[in-house]
């Protein structure tokens, strides 16, 4: 079956770094669109990054926009959020998730959780001021 496994959280200070990583088995990786989100104490699961099949298109929801960077190596089949510059206002637990892109063109992506097929359990990031 499909399984999503996150690394890399931690407790880290304001204006640390931290990479995430997401290993994917259970499915044809390059065909998928992949995805971060995060979600808060007491607050819905947000939007973070995506990035592309192809790895050509990436999109970033404007609160990391500049600090964080999504990126995917298929011969791996792994995806990566490289997050710099972290404020305390980042602490949430991350999820990755796949989204079947098989016909959709290599450039496309989604921002929105529903479209999204697979989900990871999380990797908390705690981020101190």
């Amino acid at each position: 079956q499909v399984q999503l496994v996150e690394s890399g959280g931690g407790l880290v200070q304001a204006g640390d770094s931290l990479r995430l990583s997401c290993a994917a088995s259970g499915l044809t990786f390059s065909s998928y669109t992949m995805g971060w989100f995060r979600q808060a104490p007491g607050k819905e699961r947000d939007f973070v990054a995506a990035i592309s099949r192809s790895g050509g298109n990436t999109y970033y929801a404007d609160p990391v926009k500049g600090r964080f960077t999504i990126s995917r190596d298929n011969a791996k089949n792994t995806v990566y959020l490289q997050m710099n510059s972290l404020k305390p206002e980042d602490t949430a637990v991350y999820y990755c998730a796949a989204e079947t892109a098989y016909y959709k063109s290599s450039s496309y992506l989604t921002t929105q959780r529903k479209d999204y097929d697979y989900w990871g359990q999380g990797t908390q990031v705690t981020v101190s001021s």
